[in-house]
């Protein structure tokens, strides 16, 4: 039998809390400091409901992730609307022990405050029509007499709903790794090509995914660098990126390129409001739409690109492995490594500021802000990741 799925929720300090689901007889140590750290985030005062989008289709591949965030993501902003106004609403994660890949399913969290009857109702309104590769769980924090922590999983059936079993909530220790991690070679740090490939492949809902992918096809699945040097500049919007790159480029007489390439620029805002396992997808062939450019320019000059792959699997991580720094992978985890079948640069140099200096350049740009960069502005964690 497989063992139960363990969850991990966000806590305000940037920390997680886990814990997983005993059997029906008891909840073992109700005073147990998990279990009085887990008490403050899903027992009363309040009611909690856990929603979690586990794939229907064990090993359904591209299309059931991309099912799932589709239907999180959504769900994410219906939950910002009529009862649900007044709930706190934090990311969950499902995840398998053992730190398997494709062992991770999104959630929601979310605690009402007053425990009011109409949120359970609007909840179980808002899921019952759910469905596809990816079927929404729902389930209910209680805690009994004793303050021990039940889960009471709600059956969804048609236009039905039955109250289904109940399990004790246990804590457990924090895996060595972010139950994120293992994932993030099929959700966002994509190791090759064809892997950002599938994900495009499998958004049929989006017309431009095909276009997109057809300027990819256009570019050699292999390709070499010229005998030009490639300099790659990295670093935050308002670092001096572009002071650089143009400083860099009139005194190499250098090519200047940039990640994305143009020839997707107009298609930047539909994935950015994309869900991140999309989002990524597009920026990752981007860069190979990049290489493509980097391998014909450098056969005859040097060549500046602002922003490459680093860009892309920075912004992948810190979006999705929650909590703190201290959950990020460990130095020369496989997931900082470069793809085999991406063109490397001679040169990657990193330009950073001060935040405040950083503040101060964005005032008055005018320009529309990504998801990442809003993110950016107001996360001080998410700016260190």
């Amino acid at each position: 039998m497989a063992p139960p799925p363990r969850f991990a929720v966000e806590l305000p300090d940037g920390t997680l809390a886990h814990f997983t689901l005993g059997g029906a007889g008891g909840p073992g140590d109700a005073d147990g400091p998990g279990n009085a750290r887990l008490a403050e985030l899903l027992g009363p005062p309040g009611c909690s409901y856990s929603v979690v989008l586990e794939a229907t289709e064990p090993g359904g591949g591209c299309g059931a992730r991309v099912h799932a965030a589709r239907l999180h993501q959504r769900l994410l902003r219906q939950l910002r609307h009529g009862p649900f106004q007044r709930c706190q609403v934090r990311r969950l994660l499902c995840y398998s022990p053992g730190g398997r890949a494709d062992g991770a399913w999104p959630g929601i969290l979310l605690r009402d405050p007053l425990a009011g009857p109409d949120t359970r109702a609007a909840l179980l309104e808002l899921l019952r029509p759910c469905g596809g590769p990816a079927r929404p769980q729902l389930a209910e924090f209680q805690a009994d007499s004793r303050g021990a922590l039940w889960r009471r999983h709600w059956d969804l059936q048609g236009d039905t709903e039955l109250p289904g079993s109940c399990t004790s909530i246990v804590p457990v220790p924090a895996p060595g790794l972010h139950p994120a991690v293992p994932d993030l070679p099929s959700s966002a740090v994509f190791p090759s090509r064809e892997a950002a490939r599938a994900v495009l492949e499998a958004c049929t809902f989006i017309p431009e995914a095909q276009a997109v992918l057809s300027l990819v096809d256009r570019c050699p699945k292999q390709v070499q660098k010229g005998k030009f040097p490639v300099i790659v500049i990295e670093g935050l919007d308002a670092t001096g990126k572009t002071t650089v790159t143009r400083s860099l480029s009139e005194s190499l007489n250098a090519v200047l390129l940039q990640s994305p390439p143009s020839s997707l620029g107009q298609w930047r805002k539909i994935f950015d409001d994309e869900p991140n396992i999309i989002r990524r997808a597009f920026y990752s062939l981007g860069n190979y739409i990049v290489a493509s450019e980097i391998a014909d320019m450098s056969t005859r000059s040097p060549v500046i690109v602002d922003r490459y792959w680093h860009s892309t699997a920075t912004y992948a991580i810190a979006t999705e492995v929650s909590g703190g720094l201290q959950h990020l992978p460990p130095a020369h985890h496989p997931v900082y490594q470069w793809p085999e079948d991406l063109l490397k640069p001679d040169l990657v140099l990193l330009l950073t500021v001060s935040p405040e200096v950083r503040a101060q350049r964005l005032q008055g740009r005018g320009l529309e802000k990504t998801r990442e960069e809003v993110e950016l502005e107001a996360n001080s964690v998410f700016r260190q990741k």
